[in-house]
Parts: structure tokens; C-alpha cells; sequence
């Protein structure tokens, strides 16, 4: 499964390192023969898929990895006078409100956005970003563990604060994880503004545990990953992705028939991730190319296996494993990015005395 999960989100401006990696370490951002793209760690795709965009646009794509999405955003943020690249993908729409109030994006409508799925379009008028891929955060259930105690699993966030679900879930802290913010935001979108809170404490009072990151959360404490029976975890329930069951069927070594987890349906939240092309980026011409790709057909069938998230495009290819294990959420939560930014750090903060205290 893919580092995407474990990404985190910073509330504050910190300073972090870049690290650099892709397909060539020669010529920085200036050489108008390399185009460089920055992203947060989870940036993944086909080594004959890139080659074949490198081969048909001249282009020579560099690629700086910047930690966690809120890392990433927050250091394109402090260096847009002077930035690492020409194009930043990962921004979501948790944290697309700040990425754009600082101006970090310069407008280009890319080649194929009249194919992207049209409730992923936004800022159509000035196109400062490109919709690139989707995919839901949701309570994930370990079905062995229901089916030996005879429990139905839990479908909705009212089933969550339910007696019979006491001491099952653990979730990511929302102040330092994509997931958990996630999560969060699917409480606050489900509940409103003066409900929300009320929730978390009935939930806080049936013994939800709350951990760092995703990676802790799903690979120890859930017992349903493969990680987590090795680590022998003893909680049933966890807030991870939709996508979660496709990969514990496809890295499983010999495949199932059925995914050993499950999705809680009613309890999902729909992320977006976006690119832009940078302001000030030194090779417009070259980003403006790499934007192109990252819509194109050959890039969005080959993605969702590599980062485990959804296409955007309406043409494209969603796996077989996708489909049956972990098809996208009919109805989940969404925020608007200006709800979100109105009150995403005054909830954090909020959800972090309520809970952790």
C-alpha cells in the first residue's frame, strides 16, 4: 500500500527538506530540457508510462518529494518567489483554500479538462488547478472479527457511537493526518457546525483510540490489515481509504477471492487531490506539458494502481480490484474548499481539546 496514506497535515509554516528523486537528477528546475515536479511522497507511477511522456514531449522529468501533503504545500507556500519546480501535485481540497489565497498557482487550462468528471471541476474561471485524481476516507472493518462475534459491522457514524461498537475504532489525530482531518471533516459535514463536537464526545466516550498516523492505525492497531494480525492489533475498525480492501487483496500473497476488510459505507468523505502549474515556475512550457499528461488517458489508467486513488477522467480505466472490493462511495461527505477554510483550523484545534485532552 502506498505512503499516501500516511500523509499528514500541518497546521503551521514549518520548514522542511526537499529530497530529491525521478527519472533524471541532472539539470534543476531552469533547464528548459527538464521539467520538475513536486509533490508530496506518495507521487507514484509506471516507469513505461513516464517514459513514454518523456519520449513524446522532449522533456526530462525531475521529481522532488516533499514528506507529507501538508509538508508540501506548506513549503511550495514559502518558497513560491523562488519555487523547487514548475509543477506541485498533491494539494487537496482540505488544504486548497490556503494553496490558493497565497497565490501559489499561475492559471493553465490543461488539454483534456472538458473530460474530467464534472463535479471535480472548479475554479473554472481562472483555472489555477487541474482535478487529477479522487478517493474516499472511510472506516475500514476487519470481517473476520464480526462474522467470529456475530456483530453486524457498523455502517454509518451513528453506528459508531453505538454500545455495541465500544473499543473498536482507532483514527488518526486530525491535526497530524490526512485521514484523521478527513474523518474529521465527515463529522463536521455530516452533523453541521454545532454538532459535531456533541458526536466526538459520544464517540470519546465509547473508547475510540487516537494515533498519530495512518500507518500506526492501520498497520498496528487494525487487525484486519496484514500487518496488523502480525502485529497481533486488537482493534476491529479503522479510518483509513476506500481503496484499502483492493490492496490488501492485490499485495497479498497468494491473492484471495474476497477482501479480508470491509468499507463502512455511511462513513465516507471524498477527497480531491489537484496540480498547478507554480507561479514563477522557470519552465512554464515544459509544466504546462507535464500538466497535459497528468489528465491524459495513458496517465489516468495507470494511476490507481500505483497511487491507490481514482481517475478523474470520464474515459478512464478503473481496476477490476477496484470495482469489486472497493468501489467509491455513493454518497459521502463532501465541504465546500471555502467551508473547509473558514473553519479547518479553529475545528482542528477545537477537535484536539475535545479529544486529546
Amino acid at each position: 500500500m502506498t505512503k499516501r496514506k500516511t500523509t499528514a497535515v500541518v497546521i503551521g509554516l514549518g520548514l522542511v527538506t526537499l529530497s530529491a528523486c525521478g527519472s533524471s537528477d541532472s539539470g534543476g528546475a531552469g533547464d528548459s530540457k527538464t521539467v520538475t515536479l513536486v509533490s508530496h511522497d506518495s507521487w507514484a507511477v509506471s516507469k513505461s508510462v513516464l517514459a513514454d511522456f518523456e519520449k513524446q514531449s522532449g522533456y526530462k522529468v525531475r521529481v522532488l518529494k516533499d514528506g507529507d501533503a501538508g509538508q508540501a504545500v506548506n513549503k511550495a507556500i514559502l518558497t513560491k518567489d523562488n519555487p523547487q519546480g514548475d509543477v506541485f501535485f498533491g494539494v487537496d481540497n482540505t488544504l486548497l483554500s490556503r494553496a490558493l489565497d497565497n497565490g501559489l498557482f499561475q492559471s493553465y487550462e490543461a488539454k483534456g479538462s472538458d473530460q474530467i468528471v464534472q463535479q471535480y471541476r472548479i475554479d473554472q474561471d481562472r483555472h489555477r488547478v487541474t482535478p487529477i485524481d479522487s478517493g474516499d476516507i472511510c472506516v475500514n472493518y476487519d470481517k473476520a472479527y464480526f462474522s467470529k462475534h456475530k456483530l453486524a459491522p457498523p455502517a454509518s457514524f451513528d453506528d459508531l457511537i453505538k454500545p455495541a461498537y465500544k473499543n473498536l475504532l482507532v483514527t488518526e489525530n486530525a491535526g497530524t493526518s490526512s485521514p484523521g482531518l478527513g474523518f474529521l471533516l465527515g463529522t463536521a459535514a455530516k452533523y453541521g457546525d454545532n454538532g459535531w463536537q456533541d458526536y466526538w464526545k459520544k464517540l470519546k466516550a465509547n473508547g475510540v483510540k487516537v494515533v498519530d498516523g495512518w500507518e500506526q492505525a492501520y498497520n498496528d492497531e487494525f487487525s484486519g490489515s496484514a500487518g496488523g494480525k502480525k502485529a497481533k492489533a486488537d482493534r476491529p475498525l479503522v479510518v483509513s481509504y476506500a481503496s484499502s480492501p483492493p490492496a490488501e487483496v492485490i499485495y497479498a500473497d497468494p491473492k484471495p477471492k474476497t477482501a479480508p476488510t470491509g468499507v463502512a459505507s455511511g462513513t465516507c468523505f471524498r477527497q480531491v487531490e489537484y496540480a498547478g502549474l507554480l507561479s514563477n515556475a522557470k519552465n512554464t512550457k515544459g509544466g504546462k506539458a507535464l500538466l497535459d499528461f497528468l489528465i491524459s488517458v495513458e496517465f489516468q489508467d495507470d494511476m490507481p494502481l500505483n497511487m491507490f486513488v481514482y481517475p478523474v477522467r470520464e474515459t478512464a480505466q478503473v481496476p477490476e480490484e477496484f470495482v469489486k472490493f472497493g468501489p467509491q462511495a455513493k454518497n459521502p461527505e463532501t465541504l465546500a474548499p471555502a467551508k473547509i477554510a473558514d473553519h479547518r483550523d479553529q475545528w482542528v484545534k477545537s477537535w484536539t481539546s475535545l479529544v486529546l485532552k
